[in-house]
């Protein structure tokens, strides 16, 4: 029985868990989870689960290796401190863990910077990439809205090293104050209210200020073998409130084998892109499985496990999606199993 762990992940990790331990294969599996919270909800998946330090990137790797040690993990899935880990990837196979990460140390450093990646892939031509500026000072961000605005664009901005969602913001000054106050909670901010927020302070972390795209948004899950052989690629469109679409976009399943063949990565990554007048522009790559990964196995294709079985040395072909689902969602409370 292969032991598999998930240090600290997002909760969705609980169903990937359950992917791997629900194979098609039958191959017996036993979950390995940690979190600090030891509520957090993909601990629930886990056959062992525990809390685990908020520790330094060195220090982290420490406790990694010796929770692998001491627990004889064979595949180690990680989220938190990825990069670290990966520098240490080597220090994990003498003691017989396998780990699912990109071993190209500069793309793996490029893919976690947004802006280190755009200036890394706009000259390959692979996918068109947004007008953007890097911005560190509340003067640098008005000239960066004066020129977007110049250039016809709508503005917005997110920290380069933001994950998901957080830190996103629509910049603009039509929105109805009022309106905004009695409805849902809008990432909205007027140029001013940002520029004074940006004034507190003499610099700040890396911000992109950049396009708002305006069409629609699709997250590209990927599988590809151990040596970055594409495997599958299927576009999840957003569509309306927790509507989702598996859409067979030829355009987006290309883009998807030019990353594949230029960047040769590993195991599970989501390519995010949006569509602005007709041209999917690129948002992120992650290397890892996204957090709507879940719902793209929906197609047919158990992403997580063939990873993990592409990992272990098992031959995993092309898989053929099932296209044209819509998809959607309704939550369910559960008993939660806090152990001893």
């Amino acid at each position: 029985m292969k032991k598999v762990w998930f240090n600290r992940w997002f909760s969705v990790a609980y169903h990937y868990m359950n992917s791997i331990r629900n194979n098609e294969d039958g191959a017996p599996f036993k979950m390995y989870a940690t979190h600090p919270d030891r509520t957090h909800m993909a601990l629930q998946a886990a056959d062992y689960a525990d809390t685990e330090p908020v520790l330094g990137d060195d220090d982290y790797v420490e406790f990694a290796l010796n929770f692998c040690k001491q627990h004889g993990i064979d595949v180690f899935i990680p989220r938190l401190h990825m990069y670290a880990i990966a520098k240490h990837i080597n220090e994990f196979e003498k003691i017989g863990t396998r780990v699912t990460v990109c071993r190209d140390l500069e793309l793996l450093e490029n893919l976690m910077e947004k802006q280190k990646f755009y200036e890394s892939i706009r000259p390959k031509g692979i996918v068109a990439i947004p007008d953007y500026h890097v911005v560190n000072t509340a003067e640098q961000f008005l000239e960066a809205h004066s020129a977007l605005t110049a250039a016809g664009h709508g503005v917005c901005m997110k920290p380069t090293n933001g994950e998901g969602g957080n830190g996103f913001r629509l910049i603009s000054n039509k929105r109805n104050a009022l309106n905004d106050m009695f409805g849902p909670v809008m990432p909205y901010l007027t140029k001013e209210q940002a520029y004074q927020n940006f004034s507190t302070v003499e610099r700040f972390d890396d911000v992109m200020v950049m396009e708002v795209l305006n069409g629609h948004e699709y997250s590209i899950d990927c599988l590809a073998s151990a040596t970055g052989e594409l495997l599958a690629a299927v576009p999840r469109r957003k569509a309306d409130g927790r509507l989702r679409l598996l859409e067979e976009v030829p355009e987006l399943i290309e883009l998807a084998n030019r990353v594949a063949a230029t960047y040769r990565i590993p195991f599970n990554y989501n390519i995010q892109v949006k569509y602005n007048h007709g041209v999917p522009k690129l948002l992120e790559i992650n290397p890892r499985m996204s957090g709507g990964l879940h719902v793209t196995c929906l197609a047919g294709i158990n992403f997580p496990y063939l990873a993990v079985k592409s990992l272990l040395g098992g031959q995993v072909e092309v898989q053929k999606p099932t296209f044209g689902l819509l998809v959607s969602h309704i939550e369910q409370y559960v008993i939660m199993n806090l152990g001893e």
